[in-house]
């Protein structure tokens, strides 16, 4: 009897290449358990890499802000100290500007006091020496009211000048009626021409005088004394 043989087709071998290798079922639970503690163990890692990370910045952080912190407080305490300390000084620099200037105004005017006084003694050794300078300081003083004859002129001096300007300047002492006044004293000298009065002595020229010096000297501020910065 004839026996008749079928053939046996093989797979290709890309999809023998391409099929997944049969696993049994305990290699399959193992593989199950190796996945699960990978992916433990990756978390696990993952997290104790993030939280050294965060822990790392937040220190850093904490850090950079407490030391500015610190430093801001240190500088409010180092400038409240200082100006604790310097309170007295500040005020002994503005007790001593006090007395500076005290001083100061004390001694201009005590040299305005000395001018004037110079000045009074310049003026009567000159006025003993030249008498005939009180009828020119009349003449000045006339110069400044209304204009009148000689004859309603009348100049009032102390005594002993006018004998001096009648020895001395005849003339002159003759163009005014001269009248001896014992109140007023050496340089002093009133003039009444017609209704009009006028001080034409010494004193009231001085005191004019006096005025600006005591303008330019008292009226001047004493210098600052610098102040102590801390």
């Amino acid at each position: 009897m004839k026996q008749h043989l079928r053939l046996h087709r093989f797979p290709p071998l890309a999809q023998l290449r391409d099929r997944p290798p049969a696993v049994a079922g305990d290699d399959a639970s193992l593989v199950a358990d190796g996945f699960q503690e990978g992916m433990a163990k990756g978390y696990e890692e993952g997290l104790q890499s993030g939280w050294h990370s965060g822990h790392q910045e937040g220190l850093a952080a904490g850090l950079e802000e407490g030391r500015s912190q610190g430093t801001a407080q240190g500088r409010e305490e180092a400038s409240a100290r200082l100006a604790q300390i310097g309170a007295p000084l500040q005020a002994a620099l503005e007790q001593l500007q006090q007395l500076q200037a005290d001083y100061q105004a004390a001694m201009r005017k005590e040299v305005v006091d000395l001018v004037a006084k110079v000045a009074r003694q310049v003026i009567r050794c000159e006025l003993a020496l030249q008498p005939q300078q009180l009828l020119a300081m009349v003449d000045e003083t006339l110069a400044t009211l209304p204009r009148v004859s000689d004859e309603e002129v009348q100049v009032h001096l102390n005594p002993e000048e006018c004998q001096r300007l009648h020895e001395l300047q005849p003339e002159g002492a003759r163009r005014w009626k001269l009248r001896p006044d014992p109140r007023l004293e050496p340089g002093e000298c009133h003039v009444h021409a017609g209704n009009h009065e006028a001080d034409a002595g010494c004193r009231q020229r001085q005191a004019a005088v006096m005025e600006q010096v005591s303008a330019q000297l008292l009226d001047t501020p004493a210098p600052a004394i610098a102040e102590a910065t801390p």
